[in-house]
């Protein structure tokens, strides 16, 4: 499985896991990052921070550190 850190623009997947247990992990969860949902990495900013994806009917924006933690298929 990669990282939702590592996908090129425009592409899509779904949610495989959230590694870690502490607060971050539960924050990701509770913007809608759970395992089994649909999304399309929809940009990157020019120095590749933040990422910004489309996930149930929303967009959203990640730091690069929170994208690697979530692993995608």
């Amino acid at each position: 499985m990669s990282s939702l850190a590592t996908l090129e623009v425009g592409s899509s997947g779904k949610v495989a896991a959230i590694e870690g247990d502490d607060e971050i992990s539960l924050r990701l969860m509770e913007m809608g990052l759970t395992p089994g949902a649909p999304f399309t990495l929809i940009g990157v900013a020019p120095l590749g921070d933040p990422l910004e994806l489309e996930i149930r009917g929303y967009r959203l924006s990640l730091r690069k550190s929170e994208a690697q933690r979530i692993r995608v298929n």
